[in-house]
């Protein structure tokens, strides 16, 4: 089974979001995990837009980046600038990869409607993840042919 990090700043909404997408499409073959480089703990909105799509993250908890120290991901999944930067390095050779999705907190700071940001940033993710799994079919059937 292949592991997969995502790491956002406060890992509230668009890595959480991530995690739960990639166990909802192919828990089976994919560990999932979530970070940020500076936990706040999961949005209020990030439950309900996910379980608009019929994805539960309401379990999942807000970890550091720090926890997962020292272990081995086969993928580290940046989703937003910040922690693109600040990621620190993960041994085991993992492929880093980077999704730049607009922070849904940043549009309650400008006195947007937060829900609808939250939706598009699920949106976009769900897309993403897509194409991420789209691939991983491809490369491994690649390599198994």
């Amino acid at each position: 089974m292949k592991r997969v990090l995502f790491v956002c700043t406060g890992n509230r909404a668009r890595s959480q979001m991530a995690e739960g997408l990639l166990r909802h499409l192919a828990g089976d073959r994919f560990q999932a995990c979530s970070a940020g480089t500076e936990p706040k703990g999961i949005a209020r909105l990030t439950v309900e837009v996910m379980r608009e799509i019929g994805v539960d993250v309401s379990g999942q908890q807000s970890k550091s980046v720090a926890e997962f120290a020292g272990e081995r991901f086969d993928y580290v999944i940046t989703v937003c600038d910040s922690a693109r930067e600040r990621c620190p390095a993960f041994p085991g050779g993992g492929e880093r990869i980077h999704w730049s999705v607009e922070d849904p907190a940043e549009a309650e700071a400008r006195e947007e409607p937060s829900r609808q940001a939250f939706r598009a940033a699920r949106d976009d993710l769900r897309t993403r993840k897509e194409g991420f799994l789209r691939q991983e079919v491809v490369e491994g059937d690649a390599a198994s042919g």
